[in-house]
C-alpha cells in the first residue's frame, strides 16, 4: 500500500485519474445545478468512483469546490506575448471573455461566484485562483514599464484587474453581451488609464 498522501501520486496514477474524473464531475454538477444542489454522493454516481473515496478525499462541498478552483488555475492557459502592452492586454480580456461565454465555463464561474458570497472557505479558493490569474498576467505590465509605455510605479496587479472587470460586470450584472469589442474596449481603457497614471502606487 502507498505511504503517499491522496493527490500527491504522480501524474497518470490512479489518484491523479481519480481527481480528474471526480472534479470534472463536479464541474458538470456546478454547472446544471449550482451550488446548493451540489452533493458529493451525486458527483462520486458522475465520476464512476466510490462514495467513500470523495468522501475521505475531500470531506465537504467547500473542500470540492476549492480543489476544482485550485485545478482550474494549474489548467489555465498561459500568459501570451505579443511585445506591447495593448497586445498584451487584448489577449488577457479575449481570454476571459472567451472563458465567460463558454457555455460550462460561463455557468461554472457564476456558481462558484454565487457560492463564495455565503460561504468562507469558497470564497478563499475564489481569491486564491484569481490571485493566482493576476500574478500570471502582471509580467506584461512590467515588461511595458521596463519598455517605456507605463510609469515608474505602476501597479501591475491593479491593471490586470482593471481589464477583467468590466466583463465580469457584464456576466453578473448587467447582462450585456460579452463580445470581442466589448473585450478589446476593456484593454484599451485599462491601458489609457495605466498610461495616464492611474495605477501608480502612492
Amino acid at each position: 500500500m502507498s505511504s503517499e498522501a491522496p493527490g500527491t501520486v504522480r501524474p497518470g496514477g490512479r489518484t491523479a485519474r481519480v481527481r480528474e474524473a471526480v472534479l470534472r464531475a463536479a464541474g458538470d454538477a456546478l454547472a446544471e445545478h449550482g451550488f446548493d444542489r451540489l452533493d458529493l454522493a451525486d458527483v462520486a454516481r458522475r465520476a464512476g468512483v466510490g462514495k467513500t473515496t470523495v468522501y475521505r478525499r475531500w470531506g465537504t462541498v467547500p473542500g470540492l469546490v476549492a480543489d476544482l478552483l485550485a485545478d482550474m488555475a494549474e489548467q489555465s492557459l498561459p500568459r501570451t506575448e505579443t511585445g506591447t502592452l495593448i497586445g498584451d492586454l487584448r489577449a488577457n480580456a479575449r481570454l476571459v471573455r472567451r472563458t465567460l461565454t463558454d457555455p460550462r465555463q460561463g455557468r461554472l464561474f457564476k456558481a462558484i461566484i454565487a457560492a463564495a458570497t455565503c460561504d468562507a472557505r469558497t470564497a478563499e479558493a475564489l481569491h486564491r485562483f484569481y490571485a493566482a490569474r493576476i500574478r500570471e498576467w502582471a509580467p506584461c505590465v512590467e515588461q511595458a514599464v521596463a519598455r517605456g509605455e507605463l510609469p515608474e510605479g505602476t501597479d501591475p496587479h491593479e491593471v490586470i484587474r482593471a481589464v477583467s472587470a468590466p466583463l465580469y460586470y457584464r456576466l453578473l450584472a448587467s447582462g450585456d453581451p460579452l463580445d470581442e469589442d466589448t473585450a478589446d474596449r476593456a484593454a484599451e481603457a485599462a491601458a489609457a488609464a495605466a498610461r495616464a497614471g492611474v495605477f501608480v502606487r502612492v
